[in-house]
């Protein structure tokens, strides 16, 4: 994970938090342009996150529900003003694209797949999204009516030639997509903290809740040839993840959904 030093406390952030924060060196570490992501240099670790008003809502509500499973950071402040902040405890370990593991990719391959696995076959009782499967196909249709359509992705064997397509699809086959298991949501490398390649826990879990394994099964899939820049490891990820509940019929809806956003 890049970081790059920054020589003083954000400034917009709300005071309790700057003070928390004030003696400590801060890094700016953010991947995306949604949101930012701040390191900061203090004890063990602290991870703080800002975004537009009320988008960090459900980050904050399922990190503290992974956090009860023993999966994910604990959530010291959730604050919401013209912006929202997120401030957690930092899981112990590096992120999946570090260099030691992208340098195996084979044991990487299986480690995220059994990892998974565990992660759909735990009790997902009190787990405060429920329908994760009903949001997730609403989102979809949402997007295909405002036009969203991203033809490059998914860049595998799946791929559709237009929106008209896929959204056939969708709409033939998305009875079933079920709610399940416990998921991730956004199930990436970088979303994976492992410790001396062992599971430390789970960072950016805001697209998690009760949903369809194969919403997981794919974004593993994909994250894989994102990061490795190929597609071989595709059936290895499929075979350590266990062939009697991953369905390659299924990650072609899923798929379907997925060139909507």
């Amino acid at each position: 994970m890049n970081r790059k030093r920054l020589s003083q406390v954000p400034s917009e952030a709300p005071e309790d938090i700057r003070r928390f924060i004030s003696t400590a060196d801060i890094y700016d570490s953010s991947c995306s342009q949604e949101a930012r992501v701040y390191f900061i240099d203090k004890e063990n670790g602290y991870y703080l996150k800002c975004s537009g008003k009320g988008e960090l809502k459900r980050e904050s509500v399922m990190t503290e529900y992974f956090h009860t499973k023993g999966l994910g950071a604990e959530v010291l402040n959730y604050t919401s003003y013209d912006r929202d902040w997120l401030l957690t405890t930092a899981v112990s370990g590096e992120d999946c694209t570090y260099e030691e593991y992208l340098m195996n990719p084979e044991r990487l391959c299986d480690t995220i797949a059994c990892e998974l696995r565990k992660l759909h076959e735990m009790d997902y009782t009190g787990c405060p999204v429920m329908d994760r499967t009903g949001e997730y196909l609403a989102a979809a249709e949402k997007n295909y009516r405002g036009g969203e359509y991203d033809k490059e992705h998914p860049s595998d064997k799946f791929g559709y030639r237009s929106a008209k397509e896929a959204y056939s699809v969708l709409m033939a086959e998305k009875e079933a997509l079920q709610s399940k298991v416990l998921l991730h949501g956004d199930y990436c490398l970088p979303n994976i903290i492992l410790n001396s390649w062992k599971l430390s826990g789970f960072i950016d879990v805001g697209y998690g809740g009760v949903g369809d394994r194969h919403i997981d099964i794919f974004w593993g899939i994909w994250s894989l040839y994102v990061n490795l820049k190929t597609d071989k490891y595709r059936d290895r990820f499929l075979d350590a993840y266990g062939r009697d509940k991953a369905y390659e019929p299924i990650l072609k809806i899923v798929a379907a959904a997925e060139v909507f956003g």
